[in-house]
């Protein structure tokens, strides 16, 4: 089940001039978070797995105000899918999908990884 992302959850107040979006991520979204965390920590620094990391969730975090931004994954685009979109912290891309008021991060990657073969597995389950 997506875990809520921190400081995203829609305000509720009817008073609202924008809309926010709650921001979700998936268990494999989690994952991608710590392995980044991970590898950075052993092969660069803690501060910078932690930089970077922060980065992420904050990049994550603006979802809640602009989902539509994103541009569709050529990856996708390719194979005639549009329902998933993507915005990046270069060189990571996060890759997710708006359903109704809430947008689920399914994938968060270095765009320089087999990105057609992590998509198809990821979210098509090839």
């Amino acid at each position: 089940m997506p875990r809520w992302l921190r400081g995203c959850a829609p305000n509720a107040s009817p008073g609202n001039v924008g809309q926010r979006f709650e921001v979700l991520l998936t268990a494999g979204a989690e994952r991608d978070l710590e392995s980044i965390r991970d590898y950075i920590a052993k092969f660069d620094s803690p501060v910078s797995a932690n930089y970077v990391l922060d980065r992420l969730l904050k990049v994550t975090a603006t979802l809640a105000n602009f989902p539509e931004r994103g541009s569709y994954p050529r990856e996708l685009i390719a194979l005639g899918i549009r329902d998933y979109r993507q915005i990046s912290f270069k060189p990571y891309r996060i890759v997710y999908r708006l359903l109704g008021q809430k947008v689920y991060v399914y994938l968060i990657a270095d765009g320089r990884r087999d990105m057609q073969s992590l998509l198809a597995r990821r979210l098509l389950g090839a």
